[in-house]
């Protein structure tokens, strides 16, 4: 599907005008310019928001044609004028056809309540490839989760409970898709009971579609010409059969407290995004500081992973690329913890193509990665033919500052020196008793209870392996690997060094403030199967080789800092798995309930262990997830277990 060209077009007035669209504005009785209003009487109106949010912690709204934005804008701006609005609102919209970002912000300008939020929202409209796109607002308390492709489609992958629902979209008769049986079973598959359901259509198999499917449905007053439009209610008279959770049920207990056992950035992720929804979180750690492992190298390269065939990994790390960046952008002073700076990939000898249609400027993939040109190549001493692609959505997070950042949040203790030995499961003495009821110890060496919470997640890296033995859970086949990198201060200038991150062969950063000295990072060794964060001379030569060939003016200009010791060596044992995918989740939801796991990232934990925090936590919360159905299940520990 080519879901890049944009099917508005705009008349001299300044109204949108397209056959896709056209019906949608101004044929359902909208003069084109009174979206907004649409948007507050049908469909705010007909789910009766705001009111029916107030006094929840949480609101989770789905439309099935995102369109140019006008509801969502509307719905925005109703949140944000309501001073008892649920804490976090999700909105999950669904579009085959995304607009251009011009096309948003011409759609609200008529509207100067939403002006501001249509250019915030244009501002970050951009590389809409098929799949999902979480975009976070007013500090992650707005998440629009933006679903690109075919409805019925992008139906299959979602698994939560609307509390609202926008049925919105093209006419039934320019696209039946949208409005026919199957699309209305899919979504009453997404609704509760209770669920409020609104749409400015009337037409007879809308109505007969909707209560077929379990929704009771009334007329309500409609936009002049349109006289009507429909509320529905979705309260079968039957006991639904639900669709399999994805992939893990939500948490059923009260009791909000999680441990958390490890302070790197998958430890540190998962505890902030629960944290973030209430939850209070106790991290423990063997070291006596935060990113005392594989966390705490000076600073690593965040990037999308790209394939010809566009993989299932490559699709997870763009998506681990906006989640990283954003929080980054949330936490740390720019220039200082992070930079969106960009990143250049050369096309060594195992280097991967991009896929083909990327290469046209419209794609939506060209505003991820494309081939470099002439000024990157130079920026980076590199001749004007090397051959290298252009990452424009990526940079560079200085890891221990961020795990630093998190880990400050509101709800989350942390405890250091606090080696976990063992966990253990507690379960209720007899039925009914009063006591702590059903949790996880986690417990010293010598016996000592460090802490207990309902829920757990051991995100240790490669010390996970040892933690989950002692629960008697599957072994998960969990790997060792050692990385040694370089650091050293950025030389006097003028210097080759590139301004932005290379990769391709190790990678390569520059001007990255390490204790207050402007540094250049420079990694790494890959050691299977060592498990201590040696240093090693060899591995010294390594590196330094790795940039010869990767960018050979800045290995000339480092050489003297690095033949006289002045560059620093560091070291540290990362966590794979054969598949090179992360895993997420619980090990045995039945066996071991609140038992879950965060580990596996490999070199790519700096790309990805934001997205997994926030995997887990919307999984715990039954909330809408951060990518699709079916990527989440490709993470779960169970397709790493041996059958027994």
């Amino acid at each position: 599907m080519t879901a890049f060209a944009s099917p508005v077009q705009w008349l001299p007035d300044g109204i949108p005008h397209n056959p896709r669209f056209n019906d949608r504005y101004r044929g359902d009785g909208d003069d084109g310019r009174g979206g907004i209003l649409q948007a507050r009487h049908v469909f705010l109106g007909g789910c009766d928001l705001p009111g029916a949010w107030r006094d929840a912690p949480r609101w989770t709204l789905l439309e099935t044609g995102f369109g140019l934005g006008l509801n969502f804008l509307a719905t925005w701006q109703a949140w944000r004028a309501d001073p008892l609005a649920p804490q976090l609102l999700h909105y999950v919209a669904i579009e085959a056809w995304p607009p251009t970002a011009d096309d948003l912000q011409r759609g609200a300008a008529p509207y100067p309540e939403l002006a501001p939020l249509a250019h915030e929202l244009a501002a970050r409209w951009t590389g809409l490839l098929p799949g999902f796109h979480r975009l976070a607002f007013e500090g992650g308390r707005v998440q629009l989760t933006l679903c690109i492709g075919e409805v019925r489609a992008m139906l299959r992958e979602l698994r939560f409970e609307a509390d609202s629902v926008y049925l919105d979209g093209f006419t039934p008769a320019l696209n039946p898709d949208m409005w026919d049986p199957h699309t209305l079973k899919a979504v009453s598959h997404l609704c509760r009971r209770g669920t409020r359901v609104a749409t400015w259509t009337i037409a007879r198999s809308v109505r007969d579609g909707l209560a077929q499917h379990g929704f009771i449905v009334e007329k309500a007053a409609g936009l002049p010409p349109k006289r009507d439009c429909l509320r529905a209610t979705w309260d079968p008279p039957w006991t639904p059969r639900r669709p399999e959770p994805a992939p893990v049920a939500p948490w059923a207990g009260g009791d909000r407290r999680a441990l958390v056992i490890g302070a790197g950035l998958a430890g540190a992720s998962a505890a902030y995004s629960l944290a973030q929804r209430g939850w209070q979180v106790t991290v423990l750690d063997r070291a006596g500081a935060p990113a005392a492992g594989a966390s705490g190298l000076p600073a690593g390269v965040v990037a999308p992973h790209v394939s010809p065939d566009d993989r299932l990994l490559s699709q997870l790390s763009r998506s681990g690329v906006m989640a990283t960046l954003a929080r980054a952008a949330n936490l740390l002073p720019e220039g200082v913890g992070w930079a969106a700076s960009g990143v250049l990939e050369r096309r060594l000898k195992d280097s991967r193509e991009l896929p083909s249609d990327w290469a046209d400027p419209a794609s939506p993939g060209h505003a991820w990665s494309r081939a470099a040109d002439v000024v990157q190549r130079n920026a980076a001493a590199l001749s004007d033919d090397s051959p290298a692609h252009w990452h424009a959505r990526a940079g560079w997070v200085r890891a221990p500052a961020l795990v630093a950042a998190m880990l400050a949040a509101p709800g989350i203790t942390w405890q250091g020196n606090a080696a976990v030995a063992a966990l253990r499961l507690d379960r209720p003495q007899a039925e009914g008793a009063v006591d702590d009821g059903e949790g996880w110890t986690a417990l010293a060496a010598d016996g000592t209870v460090l802490a207990r919470a309902p829920v757990v997640v051991v995100a240790a890296g490669f010390d996970s392996l040892g933690l989950l033995a002692s629960t008697d859970a599957p072994a998960l086949p969990l790997n060792p690997l050692r990385g040694q990198l370089l650091y050293g201060p950025m030389p006097d200038a003028p210097h080759p060094l590139p301004p932005f991150p290379v990769n391709g062969l190790g990678n390569f950063i520059t001007g990255v403030p390490v204790d207050g000295t402007p540094s250049w990072v420079l990694g790494s060794s890959f050691e299977r199967g060592c498990r201590e964060p040696v240093l090693r001379e060899a591995d010294t030569a390594e590196v330094a080789g790795k940039l010869a060939v990767l960018l050979p003016e800045s290995a000339r200009a480092l050489a003297p800092q690095i033949a006289s010791g002045a560059a620093r060596a560091w070291a540290a044992v990362r966590c794979t798995v054969p598949d090179r995918l992360p895993v997420v989740g619980a090990l045995d939801a039945t066996a071991l309930p609140g038992l879950f796991v965060s580990t596996g990232m490999g070199a790519r934990g700096m790309t990805l262990a934001v997205l997994c925090g926030e995997l887990l936590a919307a999984q715990l919360e039954g909330e809408p997830l951060p990518v699709p159905l079916r990527q989440a299940r490709a993470l779960v520990p169970q397709r790493l277990l041996r059958p027994s």
